[in-house]
This record gives structure tokens, C-alpha cells and sequence, in this order.
């Protein structure tokens, strides 16, 4: 994804509405920090967020996006010892106190 300044873009607005229609997105700055993304329609709601810079190295292959953090999608994983246990095992290493 492009990035480029508010007053180059309004100089150049139809250069980059040719780029957008073809595909590319184009992320606008004022002063250097993103404000603004020209992106082609129905481009927008898959990526809700996910920040730009990420979605633009995912989309040229360089990262993976990972699933959304819910609960439902990881398996619940037996606790590996029992309570008693853990407590018994604290104690042992706290001596008498």
C-alpha cells in the first residue's frame, strides 16, 4: 500500500484515483502520520481492525494475519496438575516459614 502526503495527493488526486480503481490502496499522511486510506469498494470490511501497515505486508505475502483472539477457537487444555498437588508442591519449596 502507498502512503503519501495531504498536498501531493491533492496535486495529484486523479494519479491516485487511477491507482485506487486499479486496486491499490493508498494510505494519506498529514505531517507523517497516517489519516486517511483510499481503497477500492468492499476492501474496507475485512480488514476492520487490523492495522494498515500490517494488511499492506499481508497482502504482498510478507505476514500472515492470525484469527481473531476468542476463546471458541482454542481447544480448553486440562490443567496439568491438581490442585492439591500444586499446593503441596509450594509448601515443599516454601519449607516452614
Amino acid at each position: 500500500m502507498k502512503s503519501v502526503g495531504l498536498r501531493k495527493l491533492k496535486n495529484r488526486l486523479s494519479e491516485y484515483v487511477r491507482e485506487v480503481r486499479s486496486g491499490e490502496g493508498v494510505v494519506v499522511t498529514d505531517r507523517g502520520e497516517p489519516v486517511a486510506e483510499l481503497i477500492p469498494p468492499g476492501q474496507g470490511v475485512e480488514g476492520k481492525g487490523v492495522p494498515w501497515a500490517l494488511r499492506a505486508l499481508a497482502t504482498r505475502g510478507q505476514l500472515t494475519l492470525g484469527a481473531s483472539n476468542k476463546a471458541s477457537l482454542y481447544p480448553k487444555l486440562p490443567p496439568l496438575l491438581k490442585r492439591r498437588r500444586a499446593l503441596d508442591l509450594l509448601a515443599e519449596e516454601r519449607g516452614t516459614r
